[in-house]
This record gives structure tokens, sequence and C-alpha cells, in this order.
């Protein structure tokens, strides 16, 4: 008979180990999906205006180095424009400085937490047939994710003041697909832990067009965090007095207007999250009838906080706590929303 696992014979645990690795991996990049919502809030992000990969982990040490660093944010237009004229002080650029370097940190300790232990498993013969190609795809999209970081903050260092809300989306939606991805294969290698039958999960039709849904919210949500649109209207339901709201700009056409003005990308934010819970309800009652109750508590209270700390959020203007909280939920409902796709495609992967 073949081998139930084919890999080496005294490995059986491998996957259970896998798993938690993985799940160890997610949690790594929700911290920084938290810490990358901080650095957008506080005007962090082009602080830093060199990308060094191995050097720039260590920190300006001397106040030296600290001048010189703040000589090159000084030639940026973020400064030239907004903080240079507001009067910036150097201990004020050490705090934006702080984050950006804390948010590039922990990119490079995700990286080294997903390479190190892969080289070893792989070493060692502990990765199961079949996922060798999806965990180097996985490491693929980490280093790629920190190129689209660098893309994106060189969108701000020439001509603009801030970063392109294109390339913000780019990068905020490539973090959520990697952590996506991470607890999808960690939830495959659980299923395989408790029985060899077991088949990696397949994506469902039904539940590719609940995260169509929720794509569409997340991309919307990253649009109005890099236009600011967050700050346009502190009421709600309606905005300022109305509920669709006046000062659209649509005299460079629909396109434009869609993508770019604070006002229409914030009224569809707000409004599409409502199309995305009765999607999300949907999801959670097919999965309470398949039996998987824990998933469909996870979903249901991941969506409800979300809607929760969106209002507040925006009757607080923007407060950045619970702007940051928000975010944070966000990148829960895309996790409890993998997982119930997970469940719903396990009956089709047997």
């Amino acid at each position: 008979m073949p081998e139930a696992f084919p890999f080496a014979p005294n490995r059986i645990g491998a996957p259970q180990k896998l798993a938690h690795w993985l799940f160890a991996v997610a949690f790594l990049v929700f911290l920084m999906v938290i810490v990358g919502g901080i650095t957008r809030l506080t005007e962090s992000g082009l602080s830093i205006t060199e990308w060094k990969p191995v050097t720039g982990a260590i920190p300006p040490l001397t106040e030296a180095q600290w001048v010189s660093e703040f000589e090159k944010y000084k030639k940026i237009p973020e400064y030239l424009e907004i903080n240079g004229p507001a009067g910036m002080t150097l201990a004020e650029f050490k705090f934006i400085f702080f984050w950006e370097w804390v948010h590039r940190l922990l990119g490079r300790v995700i990286g080294l937490a997903f390479a190190l232990p892969l080289a070893w498993y792989w070493l060692r013969r502990q990765i199961p047939s079949g996922y060798h190609g999806r965990l180097l795809a996985l490491l693929a999209l980490g280093g790629l994710q920190g190129a689209i970081g660098w893309w994106m903050v060189s969108s701000g260092l020439s001509q603009r003041t801030d970063v392109s809300h294109y390339r913000l989306a780019v990068h905020l939606l490539t973090a959520l697909f990697i952590m996506g991805g991470l607890i999808w294969t960690a939830l495959d290698l659980k299923a395989l832990a408790r029985s060899a039958a077991n088949r990696p999960a397949r994506l469902t039709g039904f539940s590719l067009t609940i995260l169509l849904v929720l794509f569409i919210q997340l991309l919307f949500g990253a649009w109005v965090a890099g236009l600011n649109a967050g700050y346009v209207s502190n009421n709600w339901p309606l905005m300022n007095g109305r509920i669709y709201p006046e000062g659209v700009d649509w005299s460079q056409g629909a396109w434009f207007a869609l993508t770019h003005d604070p006002f229409l990308t914030h009224f569809i934010h707000r409004w599409w999250a409502w199309v995305v819970v009765g999607a999300l309800v949907v999801m959670a009652r097919r999965l309470k009838k398949a039996g998987a109750r824990p998933v469909s508590i996870a979903i249901h209270s991941a969506f409800g906080t979300q809607i929760l700390l969106g209002i507040a959020t925006i009757l607080t203007s923007m407060n950045i706590v619970l702007a940051i909280l928000h975010q944070a939920v966000g990148a829960l409902v895309v996790a409890s929303t993998v997982w119930g796709a997970h469940r719903l495609g396990m009956d089709r992967g047997r």
C-alpha cells in the first residue's frame, strides 16, 4: 500500500506543526495590518525616504544620524508643503519615523518567520506532498509585498504629498490575501493531520461570490483611507444632512469620480457594507446548517463589531483608536470569511 503521507515516515505529526506555524505567521501579518493602519493615520509612511532591505533594519543611533534622516525628509513634498510650514521639529519627525520603521521591521520579521522554518521543514522532509508549491508561492508573495510597499512609498516622494491611493489599496489587499492564504493552508494541514483521507478544501462558487463582495468593500475602504475620505462627514446615517452627499465632482467623468472623489468613495463604502452584511449572514446560516456553528458565530461577531466600529469612527471624526480598531477588525472579518469559505469547501475537498 502507498504511504498515507508521502514524506518522511517518522513525521506523522508534521501537518499539525506546520499548521501552527502558519497560523503564527498569519497572526504576524494581522499585526502588520494594524501597524500599517497606525502608520497611515499618523501620516508616518513617507518619513523614511530610502529602501534599504538589510541595513534599514537599524534605526538612527546618534543625533547626527537623526539629523541626516530629517534632512532627507525635508526634500520631499510632504515636508515642503505641509509639515515644514507647520514647523515640524526633530522630535516630531522621530515619532513618525518610529512607526514607519516598526512597520518595515515587522515586514522583515515576517519574512524570516516564514522563510527560515520553511527551509527547516523542507530539509527535514516534513512538508506533505502537494504543499511545496503553495508554500513557495506564499513566500514569493511576501517578497513581492515588500516591493509593493516601496512602490507605494515612492509615489509620494517626488510630486505628491501622500502616497497613491491605488498603490495603497494594492499594498493592503495583498497583505490580506497573504493572510487569507496562510489561514487556508493552515486549515488544510489541520484537516490532513486529523485524517490522511482529507484533501485540500476547494473554493466553491458560492464562497467566491461572498469573497468578491467583501473584496469590493475592502477596496473602497483602502481608497477611503488613501483619499482621507473618512473626514468628509462626521454624521450617520446621513452624510452632512443628506443620504447622497453634496460635493461629488463628476466633471472628469464617472470613472474618475468613482475612484477619486472622497465624497463618493465614502458614500459607497458606508452603504456597500450592508451588502456585505447580507452576504455574510447568508454564508453564516449555510455554515450553521452544515454543523459549523463556531465559524458562523465568528463571522457574525466580526462583521457586527466592524459595523459598530465603522459608525463610531465616523461619529467621532476619525478618532485614531477607533479607526485603527476598524482596520484591525476588518482583517478579522477577512479571516473569519476565509475560515467559512474553507469549511464550505471541505466537503468538495473530500
